[in-house]
């Protein structure tokens, strides 16, 4: 399909970027990947009086270390993540998810931010970065803001971004040294988003119990949440094969689990459960 009529403008600048929004009067949208935005207006479900272009604002891209902390750029690529020595070093499992996502083109031009922002469950990033406990930043009229993750989803395709800012950054804790971590997913056969993707980091302390535990799960629910039943059910406890699986019975109930064609919400909530299993089973007990 055709999108609707539309005018382009893009920016410079951060501060440019809001200042054309503003300008807009709630008629704008801002491009980066387009990946998200463009089937969306082909669909005619979102029709923008004008696009502001963003993904020539440099500052907006590239990877850094603050702490412990990898902060990522909002306009950084799927491709770029997954290749950044940083994320490799330090959030290997960051990288994992995005070499997940789309196919080739998708990842060469899709990027970090405008995945956040569309707060699409199926889509494989707001469940990573639940369990990463990310902040992102956002710049507005009123200056910059720090939200964490677990606030901004607010429901399918919406987020706490007002329509006048623009997500920068985003920044994924680094995981304690001594944790694994995995991103598993069943894929739908046809457009390749998560019926139900699971990211878990855990870790076991000298003693031999499970000293830190996240947990996030996207696709299964309306928005993506952390599995806090599961990780409460974990923490303390010896990584048995029977303890993973009675905590991962619970890998359900922390979401509001959805249902469409293709998944009932019985089946959801199975799938749930088996991949958070086979998720801890693979960082908790095998070498």
């Amino acid at each position: 399909m055709i999108p609707s009529s539309f005018d382009y403008v893009r920016a410079g600048s951060i501060e440019e970027a809001i200042h054309l929004m503003h300008e807009s009067n709630g008629e704008g949208k801002f491009l980066a990947g387009g990946h998200s935005l463009l089937p969306l207006m082909k669909f005619r479900l979102t029709n923008p009086g004008v696009l502001i272009d963003i993904s020539q604002i440099t500052e907006l891209r590239g990877v850094r270390k603050e702490g412990n902390r990898l902060v990522v750029g909002a306009l950084t690529t799927h491709r770029a993540l997954y290749q950044d020595a940083l994320v490799q070093a330090h959030i290997p499992v960051l990288g994992e998810a995005a070499r997940t996502i789309g196919d080739l083109q998708v990842r060469n031009k899709g990027t970090v931010g405008g995945n956040l922002a569309h707060a699409d469950s199926a889509a494989d990033l707001p469940g990573v970065a639940l369990a990463l406990e990310a902040i992102v930043e956002v710049h507005g009229e009123d200056g910059k803001e720090a939200m964490e993750v677990e606030g901004f989803f607010l429901g399918p395709l919406v987020t706490a971004l007002s329509e006048t800012s623009v997500l920068t950054s985003v920044s994924f804790l680094i995981p304690p040294p001594h944790t694994r971590s995995v991103y598993l997913k069943y894929a739908h056969p046809a457009s390749g988003y998560a019926v139900v993707g699971v990211c878990a980091i855990a870790g076991v302390d000298e003693g031999g119990r499970i000293d830190f535990v996240r947990i996030g799960i996207n696709g299964a629910a309306d928005i993506a949440y952390r599995a806090a039943s599961v990780e409460q059910a974990l923490l303390g406890e010896q990584p048995t094969e029977e303890t993973i699986r009675q905590a991962s019975l619970l890998a359900a109930e922390d979401g509001e689990i959805g249902h469409d064609l293709f998944a009932s919400e019985s089946y959801r909530r199975h799938l749930c459960q088996v991949y958070t299993e086979r998720a801890l089973r693979q960082i908790l007990l095998e070498t």
